[in-house]
């Protein structure tokens, strides 16, 4: 069995007997990884989670090129343990921002939003290990043609952008792991140690985890949408923005007035004007709850407090090892 059993104890963790694969690939104590989250995922989380033992990822989708360049130095000042950076594949600067990277001697990617076979290839000669973001097994196993180390199944709980399927994790992540071979790491409403031992017993061999690190005293999102974070129940946020990139954000007026464009008659370029006003920066970066887009993970409404990633790492370990099995 890939997984560990008891992830209280880190010297069963590299038991010979015990191996953790994702522990493994990335030379990490816990199989655990920080969503690359646009506008919280800078060098003070990521440094934060690969300092408790899991692998931090800078998140680069909301990073100018000399700002990413800047979170890199200073993650690399602040841990001497792996950590890795999260590109989104959609953007005009992708060849820049891959640059960086190999300038910087980062050695962990995880690419998502695009064809794995774009830079996997690239980075891999250059000695990076490059994991790739999925929301169906159709992809999960052109990620595995493409040679990728390991493959992030992402149900639709989770927040920002998404999958058209609307396949939860619960589904994904076995259906995934009987058609690929590679290391396996589940993503979407995951925030407990409970979570994380069911996705195991699913087939992960890790997680990743956005939500429960976005509420975080080191995120470097804005105070406001933190507190937001903490109060938020089930049912106060959807998958929206089919027609473009799905997108899973809270229901506040930027939610309304798109739905209301919707409703007008779904005009694609009309969308693509209101997005195109930084609202996601806006929301979650300087703190607007009305006219800013917040991305967040269903998995939210289990989170009420704003915690540091000590905590948050020190929570997860006495939760899974609780969740045992009961019997019927």
């Amino acid at each position: 069995m890939s997984s560990f059993l008891d992830f209280g104890v880190a010297k069963k963790m590299h038991d010979s007997q015990n191996r953790n694969r994702i522990c493994d690939l990335f030379a990490i104590k816990y199989p655990v990884i920080q969503g690359g989250m646009i506008w919280h995922s800078g060098w003070r989380l990521a440094s934060a989670v690969s300092n408790n033992g899991g692998l931090g990822l800078i998140g680069a989708g909301s990073m100018y090129p000399d700002i990413l360049r800047e979170n890199l130095r200073k993650c690399k000042a602040a841990t001497d343990k792996p950590f890795g950076v999260n590109v989104p594949m959609l953007y005009p600067n992708l060849e820049e921002i891959i640059n960086i990277i190999l300038e910087e001697g980062v050695k962990i990617v995880f690419t998502s939003a695009g064809n794995p076979k774009t830079y996997t290839e690239t980075l891999q000669k250059e000695g990076l290990k490059v994991a790739h973001v999925v929301s169906s097994t159709k992809f999960a196993v052109k990620c595995e043609d493409a040679g990728v180390d390991a493959i992030v199944a992402e149900g639709f709980e989770a927040g920002g952008h998404n999958g058209r399927d609307e396949t939860t994790t619960l589904v994904l992540v076995p259906n995934v792991k009987k058609h690929i071979t590679k290391p396996l790491i589940a993503a979407g409403g995951i925030a407990l140690g409970s979570q994380m031992k069911a996705a195991m017993i699913l087939g992960a061999d890790g997680v990743q985890i956005g939500s429960r690190f976005a509420a975080t005293v080191e995120a470097s999102a804005h105070e406001n949408w933190k507190d937001l974070i903490k109060n938020l129940n089930e049912g106060d946020t959807h998958l929206t923005l089919k027609e473009l990139a799905p997108v899973r954000m809270v229901k506040n007026k930027f939610f309304r007035d798109l739905e209301k464009l919707y409703e007008e008659g779904r005009n694609i370029e009309a969308l693509k004007e209101t997005l195109g006003r930084a609202r996601a920066k806006r929301g979650m970066f300087e703190g607007d709850l009305e006219e800013g887009e917040l991305e967040i993970g269903q998995v939210s409404a289990l989170i009420d407090e704003i915690l540091p990633v000590e905590k948050v790492f020190e929570n997860l370990l006495k939760e899974f090892e609780e969740a045992g099995y009961r019997g019927f």
